[in-house]
């Protein structure tokens, strides 16, 4: 399929809508309201610090709604406005946050639901509307959906549709698309589905592995086992022994830049030791595709966990990849986290239901020491601010409930 060919049609189509309607004043509001945050400006005012009783916050200095994601929210919100009456059906999550989605499905907004492991499209109509949410949607979705005579709503974050202009060009040079990210994470299986060839590694450990094959290639047995340690994470017909000769480089926007970086770097290192200097440009390209928001988080959480803290709160969707990627940051410093999507998980009697790095939820017992305690916090960039005060609100309100916790 000629994918550039295809975004082209479809960016001329009636049916599809890549801006806002012009109900931005009325949009604004609603979300000043429901996702704006008095306490947290204060915060911000106060150079990132609170101190209530024996409880100081640290805030990072960037944090939460980054501008895409904002974005996604606000088109999301006029789409409703714009079509009072018709049906509504979003691919996916708007953003990895609970509460967010929770709310469209109030505004009576559709989600596509898992059968089987895959997408259900059965119940979308010629005539419904389709919001394509912040992490964008494979080019065969599109396809589907356009083909169906739906009207389309893409809120893709420029970030990614940056990432997929990079992923075409590696495409037009024959070059296999190394991606950076989860090979079953949206944003991946969408800039995937734009490459040509590709393969998706996890990690700077499955680039190692990567660039050692290439450099050294194997006998039928390792070639056997390269296939299956990527199983799922490659274009169909790949063949490590022909395909990995021209390789280039995109990743998944909510990963580790630091860890995106090096793996450039190493493959443009292998790519050199293999073929030569003078000819690496024929067999390896890179372009800047680490999101500005993204890396602005985590350098401001880099900053932030230099300080004396005696805990780290990280507030996010359990699935949102750029939240779990900060609490990566505390975890490696050992700073005490925790990782928490809401205020609920925080209970009355000093409990916290929180998400280990890698594991499922458990349950903490007093979480919260006595006496004077300096708490770090962040939220990712699905992560509205009122949700951030809801769970300050819930520490205050425990410290100073508690005379234990005073002491």
């Amino acid at each position: 399929m000629d994918t550039k060919a295809f975004k082209r049609s479809l960016n001329s189509s009636d049916h599809y809508h890549r801006k806002g309607f012009g109900h931005d004043v009325e949009v604004a509001d609603a979300m000043q309201s429901e996702y704006q945050s008095a306490l947290i400006q204060e915060i911000r005012d106060h150079h990132y610090r609170l101190k209530r009783g024996d409880v100081t916050i640290r805030l990072a200095e960037a944090f939460g709604f980054c501008w895409g994601v904002e974005r996604a929210v606000a088109m999301a919100y006029e789409t409703r406005q714009h079509f009072p009456t018709e049906k509504i059906w979003i691919t996916n999550e708007i953003i990895h946050n609970p509460s967010v989605n929770q709310r469209l499905r109030e505004m009576n907004v559709h989600f596509i639901e898992l059968v089987n492991g895959q997408k259900d499209f059965s119940g979308v109509s010629t005539g419904d509307v389709v919001i394509l949410p912040a992490f964008g949607a494979s080019v065969q979705e599109m396809q589907f959906l356009s083909d169906r005579g739906c009207t389309i709503v893409d809120t893709t974050c420029p970030w990614v549709s940056k990432v997929w202009n990079t992923v075409e060009k590696h495409k037009k040079g024959d070059h296999t698309s190394i991606i950076h990210g989860k090979y079953n994470h949206e944003e991946t299986v969408a800039t995937s589905s734009f490459a040509g060839k590709y393969l998706i590694v996890l990690n700077l450990k499955q680039a190692e592995y990567v660039a050692d094959y290439i450099l050294k290639g194997g006998s039928s047995e390792r070639r056997a086992e390269f296939l299956e340690t990527f199983k799922n994470a490659y274009s169909d017909g790949f063949d490590p022994d022909q395909d990995l000769d021209r390789v280039g480089i995109a990743n998944q926007t909510t990963m580790l830049k630091g860890e995106t970086e090096q793996i450039g770097k190493l493959f443009e290192r292998t790519m050199m030791r293999k073929y030569g200097t003078h000819n690496l440009n024929e067999h390896f390209l890179s372009f800047n595709t680490i999101c500005d928001a993204t890396q602005e988080r985590q350098d401001a959480m880099f900053d932030l966990v230099k300080e004396k803290l005696d805990l780290m709160v990280v507030i996010g969707g359990y699935n949102s990849s750029n939240t779990t990627h900060l609490q990566e940051i505390a975890i490696e410093r050992n700073i005490p986290s925790y990782h928490i999507d809401s205020d609920s998980r925080i209970s009355t009697d000093n409990r916290i239901e929180h998400k280990p790095l890698h594991r499922d939820l458990e349950v903490v017992d007093n979480w919260l020491p006595e006496g004077e305690i300096v708490i770090g916090v962040t939220s990712g960039a699905s992560t509205p601010d009122k949700v951030v005060e809801a769970v300050l609100e819930k520490i205050f309100a425990l410290k100073s409930a508690s005379p234990a916790l005073q002491r």
